[in-house]
């Protein structure tokens, strides 16, 4: 049986990589929502209203799985990461806390007005609460983050004792790496939300469904990506000069380059061998690496050499997760110029082929952000706050495998039977569609549904 480090380590990425499929697609909806709110206040035009009301009850399923699967992760630092939560929680505590204060309660409190305030509060005071829920969302997205870029770029603190003692919160919080990781990340969470409002378009076009609704979406899609996806390999480029620059080691696995060298190949392709420290069946671009990471094709670029075995990451991951990241960013492009196209020759409602296309990369933004979380995140490795404190030295010293491997077991039952009820639940909503423009808005107030998750799964 594997170690209890080993199993921890599964045990935590199992955990926050299903956990964090929700966020990449609820901080990119609670904004849209609040678009579509504050546009229909301000035009009156109907069809804004029917898709708030439409994208708000999948926002609501989506924010009470991300809850319940969100909980469970904190409780791992007390039981798997006792060390950790020990030598860190003088910095990493304090961020959590401010990411409930500021984040969470916000989120929580304003989605009730936006549920069932709509016929309770003025029109200003339902468009405000949008606004809020969205605010709780990117908060959240910064506390969470800032926590994460201290443990990659660590600065603000001393250590004292082996603990880790804040110093300077201002630098804590606005860590080397936070301004590209908080900008790469949100803007991936919005891209991956766009895709997928852009196929759920495309599902009803194809069947002749809401197509008044399924334009708006998929031209309010198409406009949102044409800024954001070339900004985000804009943003990509400065994120891995920064890494470069504070994390080589990441960087050097990350392009499975071994030694240090100019005119450094960018690698298409290859197999790393860590035993033998070289690549098997290369196929690269020759000095491409070097130009892409220090603008000049003679930049001197670091290899996995320089770093004792011991302090290098795994290779092979982040290798090809980066690939899978940056392939998935290419097919994003092509999409989105295909679909400005399309829109340009007003062939969005007739073009079936090109729909189909839509429905099949709706989940790619997903794809993209495990794979670059996976990069990101594998790529740290050995250190859980990078070359200060290593993971095995994180965990919890009385765990063992056995328990480790029982809790995984339940963990990964318990996400898959959560996850598949929200999955059933968001298919029904999503088959049921949009109330029609010709069926008037009930005057009467709406009754209170029972439980809130009625108040979020009524269809219609």
């Amino acid at each position: 049986m594997p170690d209890a480090l080993l199993l921890s380590r599964l045990q935590f990425a199992w955990v926050i990589a299903v956990h964090i499929l929700l966020p990449a697609f609820t901080v990119g909806l609670a904004s849209y929502i609040a678009v579509l709110e504050g546009t229909y206040f301000f035009t009156g035009r109907a069809v804004y209203l029917r898709l708030s009301q439409f994208w708000l009850r999948l926002f609501a399923l989506s924010f009470g799985m991300g809850v319940v699967s969100g909980i469970v992760m904190p409780f791992q630092f007390g039981t798997n990461w006792s060390r950790f939560s020990d030598l860190t929680a003088d910095v990493v505590g304090p961020l959590m806390t401010y990411e409930v204060l500021t984040a969470f309660f916000l989120e929580a409190g304003f989605l009730g007005v936006l549920l069932f305030g709509r016929k309770r509060v003025p029109a200003g005071v339902h468009f405000f609460a949008a606004v809020m829920v969205a605010v709780g969302t990117l908060l959240s997205t910064f506390w969470i983050l800032a926590a994460n870029s201290w443990m990659q770029t660590p600065v603000g603190h001393e250590i004292v004792d082996g603990r880790f003692v804040p110093q300077d919160w201002l630098r804590i919080v606005f860590t080397p790496s936070f301004p590209y990781r908080l900008t790469h990340t949100t803007m991936a969470f919005f891209i991956t939300t766009a895709f997928v409002v852009i196929g759920v378009a495309a599902y009803y076009l194809r069947r002749g469904r809401h197509v008044e609704e399924s334009l708006t979406m998929q031209k309010m899609g198409f406009g949102l990506l044409a800024i954001l996806v070339p900004l985000q390999i804009l943003i990509g480029d400065l994120h891995g000069l920064n890494s470069l620059e504070h994390q080589p080691a990441k960087i050097a696995a990350v392009e499975a380059n071994w030694e240090t060298r100019a005119n450094m190949p960018l690698l298409l392709f290859a197999w790393p061998d860590e035993a033998a420290e070289r690549n098997r069946y290369e196929v690269g671009i020759p000095a491409l690496g070097s130009l892409i990471l220090g603008h000049d094709v003679n930049a001197v670029i670091p290899g996995l050499k320089d770093w004792k075995r011991e302090d290098r990451p795994p290779v092979a991951i982040p290798f090809f997760s980066f690939r899978l990241m940056v392939g998935v960013g290419i097919v994003m492009l092509v999409v989105t110029v295909a679909g400005l196209v399309a829109w340009r020759r007003g062939r969005l409602a007739d073009a079936r082929a090109f729909q189909w296309m839509c429905m099949l990369v709706a989940p790619l933004g997903f794809v993209a952000v495990l794979a670059g979380w996976v990069t990101t995140e594998v790529g740290r490795q050995p250190w859980v706050v990078y070359g200060l404190l290593r993971t095995r030295e994180a965990v919890t010293p009385s765990l063992n495998a056995s328990d480790v491997a029982l809790s995984l077991f339940v963990y990964v039952v318990a996400y898959i039977v959560i996850f598949g009820a929200g999955f059933y639940f968001m298919r029904r909503l999503v088959s049921a569609g949009f109330r029609s423009a010709a069926e008037p808005e009930p005057e009467a107030p709406v009754p209170t549904p029972a439980r809130p998750l009625s108040g979020a799964t009524r269809a219609r």
